[in-house]
């Protein structure tokens, strides 16, 4: 194999809200920790066992700006991004390592209002998906199955 793959594609419910943080020059980060669970049965003592794994999310920019602006504590939302490890020292100069998922695109799965109709505009209710590096790539009809829908 020529070349490697780093992704990740997570769905979970946020922690905490995000906390951002400002540089010089007007970019920015967003952080805030991911739950995702695993809940399956121990064949052994036929016990239903419940794991939750927690994931630190950074996004940058102006996807950092939109996720403070809409994310709370417990919404729903899938991140797709990659895995990065940094090493730093604590203050005991002793070496420590975070590892943390680099958000690349993200979608919210919580409904903020009860209307998900195509006529709310963004400035009126919490856009549903959005996408912080590149432009989703919606499905092209093929001729079998043409539709009347205006995207």
């Amino acid at each position: 194999m020529a070349g490697t793959l780093n992704k990740v594609m997570l769905i979970g419910h946020t922690g905490d809200e995000v906390k951002m943080h400002y540089f010089e020059g007007g970019n920015c980060i967003g952080r805030f920790p991911l739950a995702t669970n695993e809940e399956y049965i121990n064949k052994a003592t036929n016990e239903k066992v419940s794991n939750t794994e927690w994931h630190n999310i950074v996004v940058r920019n102006k996807a950092a700006e939109v996720c403070e602006k809409y994310l709370k504590k417990g919404d729903k939302v899938y991140i797709e991004g990659r895995i990065k490890t940094r090493k730093w020292q604590d203050e005991k100069g002793m070496d420590r390592y975070s590892t943390e998922i680099q958000c690349l695109e993200f979608t919210f799965l919580t409904p903020k209002d009860g209307s998900n109709s195509p006529s709310s505009t963004e400035s009126s209710s919490a856009p549903q998906q959005q996408t912080a590096s590149k432009p989703s790539s919606k499905p092209q009809a093929t001729e079998e199955e043409e539709d009347d829908l205006p995207f």
